[in-house]
């Protein structure tokens, strides 16, 4: 069989260009199409999240106002705030009574005997730092340094390390370290020489911890139960401070 292409190639260049130029127009048509779709997509989802934040920012104005018109409401926040604390705040107190049992446990026997005139706690510092005097004079207040260096803190853990009721004993040291100075002497009310000193030490944290039992203070040849404080503390541990007198050559 013979064929007679009787159509000129420019004429079949220009179908194809025809066909180009659709297939083209369709395929942009179509991404027209799909992009008009997406940008209503994304008002919508735009215009919801207004719609949205508008219905959540009437209600917090609302629920704020209410809130406004409530009597004394800043002492009904503050109030409930502290209330909230309280467990925390009761947890970390501290028992600073246990001073005075210390102070009973610490004091030598006679004739090394120390009265106090002034005792100054800073919890800042762990420090403590009495202002006494003895009769002995600076034996007295010597003895009075040994006993401290020696004295220890026993107690009981309320709960042990498991999470469990732990009743087996411990111990700390009182301090490592003890600071005596502006040593003088001077008459006590009674018109008796007696030595002047100030002495210092830090103390251990379990000293006034509140969560521990059956608290000690055990000094060489004497233990003081501390957890009731002040009970029954001799008159004789404090005096007034004594007056200046020269100090013999």
């Amino acid at each position: 069989m013979i064929e007679i292409n009787l159509i000129p190639d420019v004429k079949q260049e220009l179908i194809r260009a025809e066909r180009v130029r659709a297939g083209v127009i369709s395929t942009a048509i179509l991404v027209g199409l799909v992009s008009i779709g997406l940008v209503v997509v994304l008002g919508v989802l735009i215009g919801g999240q207004a719609i949205a934040g508008k219905l959540a920012d009437d209600a917090i104005q609302k629920q704020n106002a209410e809130l406004q018109s409530k009597p004394d409401l800043g002492k009904t926040l503050t109030i409930q705030n502290q209330l909230t604390k309280l467990t925390e705040m009761h947890a970390d107190k501290k028992i600073d009574s246990r001073l005075f049992g210390m102070m009973v446990a610490v004091n030598p026997s006679a004739p090394n005997d120390a009265a106090f005139s002034n005792i100054k706690l800073d919890p800042a510092t762990s420090l403590i730092t009495i202002e006494g005097q003895a009769s002995g004079g600076y034996a007295a207040a010597e003895v009075l340094k040994k006993t401290i260096l020696s004295t220890k803190v026993h107690y009981l853990d309320r709960v042990g390390q498991d999470g469990v009721e732990d009743n087996s004993p411990r111990e700390v040291p009182l301090t490592s370290a003890v600071d005596i100075r502006e040593t003088s002497y001077g008459e006590d009310a009674s018109g008796q020489k007696v030595l002047r000193f100030v002495i210092s030490f830090t103390y251990p944290a379990e000293l006034f911890k509140s969560g521990l039992r059956n608290v000690e203070v055990r000094a060489p040849n004497r233990q003081e139960n501390v957890t009731d404080s002040r009970n029954r503390i001799p008159q004789s541990l404090f005096t007034d401070a004594a007056a200046d007198v020269k100090e013999e050559k």
